[in-house]
């Protein structure tokens, strides 16, 4: 990302909508934030996406120790990224761990300040335990990897660790993170923090793909006037019924990821609120319609895509852009389609779910 984009970011206040208030932060819900993050994403899904990842690794943050937050939310506008995936091993020491491994796909860490990695330790039984540990990134090696298709500027490269110490107090369980357990004494009572950490992540970082289909029917209709369909009799694309049927549709599969991102915050909100348990088929509901907004965003970038002629192919033109980040969205482990409508699938007719991160 451009440095005047996270300035321009940060001047709008987007790093403060998940931080307490005692650091100068808004507390703000779900609502807001996948409001804010899809007018980003009409913009741009790369600043979309790395700008939730900050958001929810900064949120993340408030679970942690308080002197773990004193100690982070000093900086002014602090990014933090954060990974899921435990590609790395914690080995135990009296104070703390040593961590030595690698992350693909760290969104943001060229531009972040802390690092939060999942790693693989061994409890004294000998059974495999997953952390998450909170890590200064100038302690981390950097391989600049990010060559891709798709959301580029969000520069998801690989950091390393090599045997880096991490003190306990910025070491958590992933165990208990899921199961909503907080190390925070401040922000023990907060709504904020009783939203389950993978549900608000999947819901954050699909609504990129929402902002991305609105800028996609938004520049489709902007490029509209005047054109005409090549090898053809029609000198008026607009007057077309084929048009009115694609646009038609692609605006109605907008407005279902609208739906989606809506219920899965509502719910997050509402449970924040009253401190309700979550079940099971309420958990693998959020991840469904995570899911379902980066799928029927896809398809409607896909129609129009497909509707915007050969000249869209240019890279001034934003749609061929647009498809290519949606692409890129849609293979995410967390929100792929298949995947998250196997699990709700599971759940339904009776069957545990088969992952941990619910």
């Amino acid at each position: 990302m451009h440095e005047e984009t996270i300035e321009a970011m940060a001047r709008a206040g987007i790093f403060k909508l998940r931080i307490p208030k005692r650091y100068g932060g808004y507390e703000s819900d779900i609502q807001t934030v996948v409001d804010v993050l899809t007018e980003i994403g009409r913009g741009d899904g790369s600043s979309a996406w790395t700008g939730q990842l900050w958001l929810h690794g900064a949120w993340i943050v408030g679970l942690f120790p308080d002197a773990v937050q004193e100690e982070v939310f000093s900086t002014p506008d602090v990014r933090v990224s954060a990974l899921l995936s435990p590609t790395a091993t914690a080995v135990r020491t009296e104070d703390g761990v040593v961590v030595s491994g690698q992350w693909h796909f760290n969104s943001g860490a060229l531009h972040s300040h802390w690092d939060l990695v999942n790693a693989i330790s061994i409890t004294d039984e000998g059974a495999p335990k997953p952390i998450l540990a909170l890590i200064p990134m100038s302690q981390l090696e950097i391989i600049d990897d990010w060559n891709t298709s798709g959301l580029r500027g969000t520069g998801s490269v690989t950091t390393v660790a090599k045997e880096v110490f991490v003190p306990n107090a910025r070491v958590l369980s992933i165990t208990a993170l899921t199961q909503g357990q907080s190390q925070s004494a401040l922000n023990a009572n907060l709504p904020l923090y009783r939203s389950p950490v993978i549900l608000t992540g999947a819901t954050l970082s699909s609504v990129t793909g929402l902002g991305l289909a609105k800028a996609a029917l938004e520049a489709f209709l902007q490029r509209l006037p005047g054109r005409h369909i090549a090898y053809t009799a029609y000198d008026n694309q607009a007057e077309v019924q084929l048009t009115h049927l694609q646009v038609a549709e692609a605006a109605i599969k907008i407005e279902e990821a609208a739906f989606h991102a809506s219920h899965a915050a509502s719910l997050l909100d509402t449970k924040a609120a009253s401190g309700e348990t979550w079940s099971v088929e309420e958990r693998s509901r959020v991840r469904l319609d995570a899911a379902l907004i980066a799928l029927r965003a896809k398809e409607a970038i896909d129609i129009l895509n497909t509707a915007s002629g050969g000249s869209s192919v240019y890279s001034s033109v934003p749609i061929q852009r647009i498809a290519r980040d949606v692409q890129v969205l849609n293979l995410n482990g967390l929100l792929h389609p298949n995947t998250n409508l196997e699990l709700y699938g599971r759940v339904l007719v009776g069957l545990p779910p088969n992952t941990l991160y619910l």
